[in-house]
């Protein structure tokens, strides 16, 4: 096999030999392991943005391709590309890394093997957002699992045991049925065009009989359902963000979540059209369903990380409802909701992580009054939530509408169901913020906690000022998804004829395509 390192290659693995590098570091020298860490993961964000730059926004295709013959008898390759779909996403887990990393600065035990994990699960990440071959991506869906189930189950809180096991229960039983799908599509695509391959893009042109689309369909969509988490397989979620460390937390609402709806979008749904079609009626349903289940819950939540880890079940509703609308308006703001609800969420949990440090509690009745003890927290703190409730101006909004205006197109019922939803994220989310920070400063313990230093400061600023650009300037943004989109839509509606079931069932209206 030739050794070729090209540009994803190099971003996927950077954080790896970060890792890598730990081992040689000793377990006492701990500021010297959070350089490294800290050095690893901030090359890797400098070098997803060069991959920025080199990308063309006008094209729809796959871009930076690089292929290695990997186990060629099976027809395995390393095959590696990036496109819009997947370009801001790459983006958004580079940039997450040196801020998680930043939040741990206060990890004090086995803080080696802690980081390890960390550049791993980011390497894991990475690869599964730019595998374009089948076998690749599993094994880097794969990877993501074991680092996660560690920082748990390792450093979770008291209950960690039992939702790293739930975590790890949950995503395998999908993960399995997903391998069988991704064996048998292979093997039916040798029987076809007698080649055996596990390359995506020539496995998108292999025409299946709509019932064996359906079998496939469901085996990908209920590994990818667990993982968004949507309704009703979404039990494991709070357990596992409300016994995770921080930065898990983080990064397991921001990117690991995101895998679930990147999937449905990337694989399910190009590789069977027709039985994404059929289905549609039955995901916009369960979507519809975990937004306003998620934000209901949510209300009821004493906790403050139970609200935040609710509360993705319900914002994550909105990215499935996008993506089953099958236009331009609703995968664009699917694609953009991710992002979004990787910035906001992911700054949530950052911030119910420093008030922990400080008052070791996450309990919403143990505060109140925090605007006069810590104005620079507080203001963070409105801004984000702003963030997830959709403010106009900010980000959240940007892809909410987006999504409502797709949606409406092809299901106008159960996107005034959606539309309930909003209305019931901003009662619970003002309603927490106005517990925690405004009202009198009563208790004692609040009196005389410090506001958020530098070190935090750093930490928050980046995604507070993307919350800004992306709420006001969202065009860079959708005209680099756009031509990718339309790809997704053109295989979709070419096979919109062969699914009688769709008649009378979702009627979609033909729509000019938007300029951005």
């Amino acid at each position: 096999m030739e050794l070729f390192v090209g540009d994803l290659s190099l971003l996927v693995f950077l954080p790896a030999l970060g890792a890598l590098g730990l081992l040689f570091i000793p377990r006492r020298m701990t500021s010297e392991l959070f350089v490294v860490a800290l050095g690893s993961a901030l090359l890797t964000f400098l070098w997803s943005l060069w991959i920025l730059r080199r990308f063309d926004p006008a094209l729809g295709e796959m871009q930076l391709v690089e292929r290695i013959s990997w186990i060629p008898a099976y027809g395995i390759d390393y095959f590696v590309g990036v496109d819009g779909l997947s370009l801001f996403l790459v983006l958004l887990t580079a940039l997450l890394g040196p801020i998680v990393m930043l939040a741990s600065w206060t990890i004090r035990d086995r803080v080696k093997e802690y980081l390890f994990f960390m550049l791993v699960l980011e390497t894991g990440m990475l690869g599964a957002f730019v595998a374009l071959d089948l076998v690749l991506f599993y094994v880097f869906w794969e990877v993501m699992l074991v680092p996660m189930y560690f920082l748990i189950g390792v450093w979770g809180g008291p209950r960690r045991i039992y939702a790293a096991l739930k975590f790890v229960l949950y995503t395998m039983a999908g993960s399995l049925l997903m391998l069988v799908a991704i064996i048998y599509l292979a093997t039916r695509n040798a029987e076809v065009t007698q080649l055996l391959t596990f390359d995506l893009l020539k496995l998108y042109n292999l025409n299946l009989p709509y019932a064996e689309q359906m079998w496939l369909f469901s085996a990908f969509a209920l590994s990818f359902a667990i993982k968004v988490p949507l309704f009703p397989f979404h039990t494991w979620l709070p357990d596992a963000h409300v016994e995770a460390p921080t930065a898990g937390s983080v990064i397991l609402a921001a990117i690991l979540l995101k895998m679930g709806t990147y999937g449905f979008l990337r694989f399910a749904i190009p590789l069977f059209p027709e039985a994404a079609l059929s289905a549609a009626p039955f995901m916009v349903a369960l979507a519809v369903i975990g937004i306003v289940y998620g934000a209901m819950v949510a209300m009821m939540q004493a906790d403050l990380k139970k609200l935040v880890a609710y509360s993705s079940v319900s914002h994550l509703g909105f990215v499935v409802l996008g993506l089953f609308a099958f236009n331009l308006q609703g995968i664009e703001g699917a694609v953009y909701q991710m992002l979004n609800h990787g910035l906001s969420t992911g700054a949530l949990f950052l911030i119910v992580g420093m008030i922990y440090e400080r008052r070791h509690t996450r309990m919403i009745d143990d505060f109140g009054g925090l605007w006069k003890q810590m104005p620079i927290f507080s203001a963070c703190f409105l801004v984000v939530t702003l963030s997830s409730i959709g403010l106009p101006g900010l980000n959240g909004f940007v892809g909410e509408f987006l999504i409502l205006l797709g949606s409406f197109q092809t299901s106008p019922f159960w996107t005034a169901g959606a539309a309930t939803g909003v209305v019931l994220g901003a009662v619970y989310m003002l309603w927490m913020f106005r517990r925690v920070v405004f009202g009198p400063l009563t208790r004692p313990e609040n009196q005389r906690l410090k506001d958020i230093g530098p070190r935090e400061i750093a930490i928050l600023s980046p995604i507070l000022v993307l919350i800004l650009v992306m709420g006001i300037y969202p065009r860079p943004f959708l005209n680099r998804m756009k031509p990718a989109a339309e790809l997704v839509i053109q295989r979709v509606e070419g096979k919109k004829a062969a699914v009688p079931l769709l008649e009378g069932v979702t009627e979609r209206k033909e729509q000019p395509v938007r300029g951005n």
